[in-house]
Order: C-alpha cells, then structure tokens, then sequence
C-alpha cells in the first residue's frame, strides 16, 4: 500500500517529537513537624495570588479566587493531605493516626475546615464530597494581618513539647489552628519504668531537665539532678539545669553557686555560649536575691 508524502511526514513528526513537561504553576510542598513524640505532615500544593483577589468577593460582586461559602481543597490542584503517625487533639476533636484530606468552607467571619476521611477525591472533590465522610469540622476565626503571602502558606510555630499551632496564610488572610498531643503521660511513663531499672546519671538528669522544661516538679527534679551529680560528677549541664531548678524554687544563693560551677567548667571545655548564658543568669539571680533580702 502507498501513502501520501503528506502523511509520512506527519508521521516522521510523530513520531520524533515528545510533550513539554510544563512546571505546574501551583508547586507541591511537604511540610514535616514533630510535636513531642507525634509527627505531622502536610502535602499540598501552593497557588499564587498573581494580583487576583483571593479570598471572597470583588467590589464589582465577581467571585474571588476562592469564593465565600464553597468548599476549597486548602491550595491547588488535587486535595491537601494531613498524615499524623499518632493521635493529635483540635478543638476537642480527635484525629488519629492516619491520613485525610483537608478542606474549608470560608466566609468572611468564620470558616469550617474539615478533616474528611475520603482522600481519593481530585481538587475540591465538589461534585463527590461527602459530608457524611467527614471526621469532623471545627470553626475557626480568620485573621486579618499586614503581611502580605504570595504563594499559599501552610506552617507550624508556637511548638512546644505538647502543642503546635498549623497556620494557613495567603494575601492577607491568616488561620491558626491550635493542635495538641499527649507528650507528657508518654513521657511521664518512660520515666517510671526508667527509674525503676538501675537508673544511670544521665536517666536522673533527663527526667530533671525535662520536668523543668515543662515548669513542673521541681523537688523532684532537684532531686534526680543531686543524684546524678552523686553519681557521675560535676558537668556544665548537670549544674547548668540545676541552678534553673533552684531558681524555680526561689533559692537565688544556691542557684548561683550551681551556676557558677557550671559556668567553671563550661569555661574549661571552651562552651562559650553556656558561660555567657551562665554568667546572664548569675547577674538576674543576684539581683533578685538582692531585691529580697
């Protein structure tokens, strides 16, 4: 059989050609945190505002970017996903270990974002979501703020060893999402059985130093932190969490004289930083002493 010239040529072009892979122009990201012993992580992707009006209605009563009232999948192309390795607490509701897709409805006032058990759905899942598949909603008040985001931001800060706040920030708009675990009766159990099993110096100074990183205990870690003195000797940070359990306890005198070994050995060992943060303490715990007596 004879084909056209015209044909061999679109075929050789064909053929010899290969698509464009184009940068998707709403990025993916992944952000990863660790809240004590809890690991969450976000994957999403980030849109930018590229001049448009993102959230609500323009002044001509055009819809925005991500109108009022309708579901949006928390960023762009397909749903935002939530994986946590453990149990996490948000506003009194329990989201545990697993992943879920991530989703709000703004308004102007509050939003509901939602925590949905399908994560199959593409985008906004709008012509499939389900309510009935959702975990739960919370409600939470937006934030007007001065700082203007770009590209859509999904962030953690204020994190301590039982908290975290996940923050959504875009144009102008920002959510903060305060996210609780259960770090301390985890924790508080690893140092029973710890101390129950020939505990070393450093099981006493780690269940001390990590009391008084909670603001609590402080007897107790005083006395952890006395035995393991007793048992493997003086060291810049057995003295250092010392003298902060002393200053707990309102004992400035013997704050300072730990803090000063402290501060002694630091100085052998070439630890700058824990003799300049030694000697800062020692002058705010003699002046208080001063101020008391």
């Amino acid at each position: 059989m004879k084909f056209p010239l015209i044909t061999f040529f679109f075929l050789f072009v064909s053929l010899g050609s290969a698509q464009l892979k184009h940068p998707k122009a709403s990025p993916a990201a992944t952000v990863i945190q660790e809240v004590g012993f809890t690991t969450i992580k976000i994957e999403y992707s980030r849109p930018a505002v590229r001049g448009r009006k993102v959230f609500g209605n323009l002044p001509d009563g055009k819809k925005g970017l991500v109108p009022y009232g309708r579901i949006w999948r928390v960023g762009a192309n397909e749903s935002t996903k939530i994986t946590v390795d453990g149990s996490i607490s948000i506003h009194g509701n329990t989201l545990v270990k697993g992943t879920y897709a991530l989703y709000a409805f703004p308004e102007k006032e509050e939003w509901e974002v939602v925590f949905h058990s399908n994560t199959s759905h593409w985008g906004d899942g709008r012509n499939n979501y389900e309510p009935e598949e959702d975990v739960f909603r919370i409600k939470i008040k937006p934030n007007s703020e001065a700082s203007f985001q770009e590209n859509f931001l999904i962030s953690f800060d204020n994190i301590t060893h039982n908290s975290a706040d996940m923050i959504w920030h875009w144009e102008n708009t920002k959510l903060v999402i305060p996210m609780h675990v259960d770090t301390d009766d985890i924790m508080q159990e690893q140092i029973t059985k710890a101390l129950q099993k020939n505990p070393s110096a450093q099981t006493y100074y780690e269940a001390a130093r990590y009391y008084v990183e909670q603001n609590k205990k402080y007897p107790e870690a005083l006395a952890y932190l006395n035995k393991a003195i007793a048992l493997s000797g003086d060291t810049y940070y057995f003295h250092r969490v010392k003298s902060l359990t002393e200053a707990a306890l309102y004992d400035y005198k013997s704050a300072i004289e730990s803090a000063r070994k402290s501060l002694e050995i630091a100085e052998a060992l070439g630890k700058d930083e824990f003799v300049r943060m030694n000697q800062k303490n020692i002058d705010l715990w003699a002046s208080k002493l001063k101020n008391k007596n």
